[in-house]
């Protein structure tokens, strides 16, 4: 069996999570030359992006596949990763990566006829808590409050508020507002919640400002603290806002490679590390990344907020996973989770099952991928 066909869709969809911004992603079908098929997704957001990972797959790294076995996923990670040396530690030549190498590990089991999960070594967890992660857009702070005491009572036992979003809320760029915000969505959730505040790009910390606000929302007992230095390369600032605070910090999102990652936990920054597949080099990368944080005593966290190919992946990793703590879902129906896959991923009674079909577990609708390609 030999890869035959790789085909590239950039997408273009609006998000009903994010104030309906139109949110931009790359999803790419490899093919082999018995018909199986494997989907991949780049985590992109930019349109340019989504169209430089185009030509890079159509000129550089698809040519590159043809022709090969698509069960070597690990030789063939590693030949793209070579392939892109002059280019590419990260940027526009991960993202391409990402999205081949998920086919690739999709592909595998479908033609192995097993879940993702069984060819990353076995599930060590039945289901994953779920987390409803948000983009709240409201002006009033009792009705943003409401937004996500709605989502605990329907089923989730975890709620994350990205601050600084589109949208009238306002959040994370008034202090007072900021305060009176978290300890709204306290009482509004009850304490049997886990609240997780995500920074966001407009929220300017510097280390004083974050240890300040940090201790004050210590008060209403949030999980963690996501992203909360600008920006996010400040390891020194980060190192100091750990020593003197008690909330655990979230961060890594922005990172791209298993060597970046290394970096961040060797500069002792953080407690949670969120990992996006379909940024982070893919399926491969990503447990690389999972192994070196359970060695270390520290947090997995999937960043998965764009389609259910993102998603699924992300099930499939966090299942194999000691060290995680919620999976994150986008909580309102969207086109990328609920009309891309014939059965969209959903959390019954605060949990998700982990998928049991072959590769990544889900069916795309290829009428939905050209509904949404764009030039």
């Amino acid at each position: 069996m030999k890869i035959k066909h790789i085909q590239v869709y950039p997408l273009r969809y609006p998000e009903p999570n994010d104030y309906n911004n139109m949110r931009h992603i790359v999803v790419v079908k490899i093919e082999t030359d018995e018909g199986a098929v494997g989907w991949g997704e780049a985590v992109a957001m930019w349109p340019e992006a989504c169209r430089a990972i185009k030509v890079i797959i159509n000129d550089g790294l698809a040519p590159l596949l043809m022709d090969r076995d698509p069960l070597d996923t690990h030789a063939l990670w590693l030949l793209m990763k070579d392939y892109c040396w002059w280019y590419g530690e990260g940027g526009i030549a991960s993202f391409a990566i990402s999205a081949l190498d998920i086919a690739l590990w999709d592909l595998k089991g479908k033609i192995l006829g097993v879940p993702l999960y069984k060819l990353l070594g076995g599930k060590v967890h039945e289901r994953l808590r779920a987390c409803a992660s948000t983009h709240p857009s409201k002006p009033n702070l009792d009705d943003l409050a409401q937004e996500l005491a709605d989502h605990a009572a329907n089923g989730f036992t975890a709620v994350k508020v990205g601050f600084g979003k589109a949208g009238e809320a306002n959040l994370g760029t008034d202090d007072k507002r900021d305060l009176a915000y978290v300890k709204a969505v306290r009482e509004a959730v009850g304490d049997n919640v886990d609240f997780m505040v995500d920074l966001g790009k407009k929220s300017r910390w510097d280390s004083a400002h974050a240890i300040r606000m940090t201790r004050e929302f210590e008060r209403y007992n949030i999980r963690w603290i996501e992203d909360p230095i600008a920006p996010p390369s400040n390891l020194e600032a980060y190192r100091r806002l750990r020593a003197a605070i008690q909330t655990p910090i979230a961060t890594g999102e922005r990172e791209w490679t298993v060597t970046g990652y290394r970096r961040l936990i060797e500069a002792g920054v953080g407690d949670i590390f969120l990992v996006d597949p379909g940024r982070v080099e893919g399926v491969t990368a990503s447990q690389k990344v999972i192994e070196l944080l359970t060695a270390a005593n520290l947090h997995f966290n999937a960043h998965t907020w764009s389609s259910a190919i993102n998603t699924a992946v992300s099930i499939h990793l966090t299942a194999t996973a000691p060290n995680y703590i919620v999976l994150e879902l986008k909580p309102i129906p969207n086109p990328m989770q609920h009309e891309l896959v014939r059965q969209p991923i959903e959390q019954r009674g605060g949990w998700i099952d982990v998928l049991e079909e072959p590769g990544l577990g889900i069916e795309v609708d290829e009428k939905v991928v050209e509904k949404y390609t764009f030039e």
